[in-house]
């Protein structure tokens, strides 16, 4: 079994900045075992919809992200670490939402716990 935990959630002003962890652990065997780790977020009354995502090859980390985020929020990894991150800046208040992580290894999909993101006008 493995586990995501998210954290780094809160309030914060439009215009300022978050950053987002995600830290997988439980059965994992190597870094390569996560193949791809993603961001969602649901606003309330809303779909989830993808945000962004990270694919592990041999060769290193290849990001990218949805348009609405596209220049703010930037996804990075942390092979060492099994962790992922969501840089997010110029937050705005359309960008408040519960915040989740996915993660595919070994060929099974997780999904963290979610963490709040408020952004006030």
């Amino acid at each position: 079994q493995v586990q995501l935990v998210e954290s780094g959630g809160g309030l914060v002003q439009a215009g300022g900045s978050l950053r987002l962890s995600c830290a997988a652990s439980g059965r994992i065997f190597s870094s390569s075992s996560i193949s791809l780790m993603r961001w969602y977020r649901q606003a309330p009354g809303k779909q989830r919809e993808l945000v962004a995502a990270i694919v592990y090859t041999s060769r290193g980390n290849y990001a990218n992200s949805a348009d609405s985020v596209k220049g703010r929020f930037t996804i990075s990894r942390d092979n060492a670490k099994n962790t992922a991150y969501l840089q997010m800046n110029s937050l705005k208040p359309e960008d408040t939402a519960v915040y989740y992580c996915n993660a595919a290894v070994d060929g099974t999909d997780y999904w963290g716990q979610g963490t709040q993101v408020t952004v006030s006008s």
